[in-house]
């Protein structure tokens, strides 16, 4: 059933072409008017044309998504206690005058069951942070779930529903073979109203400028999709999964037209992770790429900006184990076309670990195929992580020793040695003074820094003055500080 409007709009395409075959006049050269173009249902059948067969076959694998979490706050009975004339005569408040008070913040969002045992593929910010997480289909059923992986770099997470089913489920689609102008299906739960299925077309495909996760390649399309939408099926005519609707474009919070989905290609790859029952791992390719753009295309003779060019090369790396070099231009891997640094680490980023990925390469004029081996990045020091608690200017901060592993968790293109800033608590001096998560340590009054250990030594016996040499974003910054 879910083919059923794909093959009546084939055959409705049928019908306007015998019609326009048999025109007065007719010539293959001739020009079509609209007037020509418009025909009028003939039959019983074109006329209850319908994307409901799609939607009866996809709606139950589709659910909504209950996420709460509970935070304490600590809350006063009376605000005379702030009072210190108050306080004076009364003394401090008792045990019972200051006390926690549980509030449950909750959000809402959508789902697709892509298993018959119950996992449920929705997006990372959906369930973030959450203590509890109920799913419910659409034939108003709930269950409990459990969060099975979560990944925020791909703005994706797995869950499993807490019971044996079986559930109804999507089929992925070949994300790769869609093309602008195929007409797709959004199924969500915008605004907590209720399942809702909105139609559209793919306006654009790879969409780089978004902003929603470390992996620029999105599916553009009008269909409408609002809050609560996040985490729902975009479904394609023969009623397989194409994407995860992420995100909308939008001034007022309202659908205008613009939404976008991560392909379905990237969802089967963090599917596969959860299913091996461990995080997402990532290929490691230690090098370096950019953007090539007219100026740089016209210095390669290329017929137009395409493909990236490997800047750096690391020792080591399985770039380097496969030959390639700097200057090289990447413009396939696997066959599929590179545009850009985002399409590339699309590309290069949603292959398995363990297998091999082969790069169309243009050097000095001559195409060349490069089989580079997918590894996960090594961590060739151990980490060593400590947070210290020393009142300095790192108080409150948690550091680790970098390597290709850290560098990459923290999404450092280039950096691989030194030690890093990992994490800082809230209200912290590492905080006030302005450190951030990914700041690199290299120096202190002049002092390289060359481990975990040697930084957390230092705050121990801290000097009269600080001189600070923090790297971020590849700029040294230099901040002074008295003890």
């Amino acid at each position: 059933m879910g083919k059923f409007a794909a093959i009546r709009f084939a055959q409705l395409a049928v019908l306007a072409g015998l019609g326009l075959c048999s025109l007065p006049g007719w010539a293959a050269a001739q020009t079509v008017s609209e007037a020509d173009l418009r025909l009028v249902p003939t039959s019983e059948q074109e006329i209850k044309l319908s994307f409901a067969p799609i939607v009866k076959d996809v709606a139950p694998a589709v659910v909504n998504v209950y996420a709460s979490r509970k935070v304490v706050q600590q809350r006063r009975v009376s605000p005379f206690f702030d009072d210190p004339f108050f306080r004076r005569f009364f003394g401090e408040p008792g045990p019972g005058l200051s006390r926690p008070q549980q509030r449950v913040q909750s959000s809402l969002g959508s789902g697709v069951i892509i298993s018959e045992d119950g996992i449920v593929i929705t997006n990372h910010h959906v369930i973030k942070d959450a203590d509890e997480v109920r799913v419910a289909l659409n034939d108003r059923r709930e269950y409990d779930a459990k969060i099975v992986l979560k990944d925020e770099r791909t703005d994706l997470a797995v869950l499993q529903i807490q019971d044996e089913g079986p559930f109804d489920k999507v089929t992925f689609a070949d994300s790769d073979s869609l093309e602008v102008g195929d007409i797709v299906l959004a199924i969500g739960n915008p605004f907590g109203v209720g399942q809702t299925v909105t139609q559209g077309i793919v306006s654009a495909l790879a969409r780089t400028q978004v902003g929603v996760t470390d992996y620029q390649f999105f599916i553009q399309t009008d269909a409408a999709i609002n809050p609560g939408n996040s985490g729902g099926a975009l479904v394609d005519m023969t009623g397989k999964l194409v994407g995860i609707n992420t995100a909308i474009f939008s001034r007022s919070g309202g659908s205008n037209g613009i939404g976008f989905a991560i392909p379905a290609h990237m969802a089967r790859f963090v599917a596969s992770a959860a299913g091996q029952g461990e995080k997402v791992q990532r290929p490691w390719l230690g090098a370096t790429v950019q953007l090539v753009g007219a100026e740089i295309a016209e210095a390669l003779a290329l017929d137009r900006p395409r493909g990236v060019i490997v800047t750096n090369v690391f020792e080591g790396s399985p770039a380097e184990d496969a030959g390639l070099r700097v200057s090289d231009l990447v413009v396939a891997v696997d066959g599929k076309e590179v545009l850009d640094p985002d399409s590339f680490g699309y590309r290069f980023a949603t292959r398995p670990v363990g297998e091999v990925a082969r790069f169309t390469v243009l050097r000095s004029g001559e195409q060349k195929q490069i089989d580079v081996v997918l590894e996960p990045a090594p961590e060739t020091v151990p980490r060593d992580t400590r947070e210290l608690t020393e009142y300095s200017p790192f108080e409150g901060a948690t550091v680790m020793n970098l390597s290709p592993a850290v560098a990459d968790e923290l999404r450092l293109d280039d950096e691989f040695e030194g030690v890093v800033i990992s994490e800082i608590q809230a209200g912290s001096t590492a905080q006030r003074v302005g450190l951030r998560p990914g700041d690199i340590v290299r120096a202190i009054n002049d002092q390289e820094i060359e481990s975990a250990r040697m930084l957390e030594v230092i705050t121990k016996t801290p000097p009269r003055v600080w001189r600070l040499d923090i790297e971020r974003n590849g700029q040294i910054n230099r901040i002074v500080l008295r003890s």
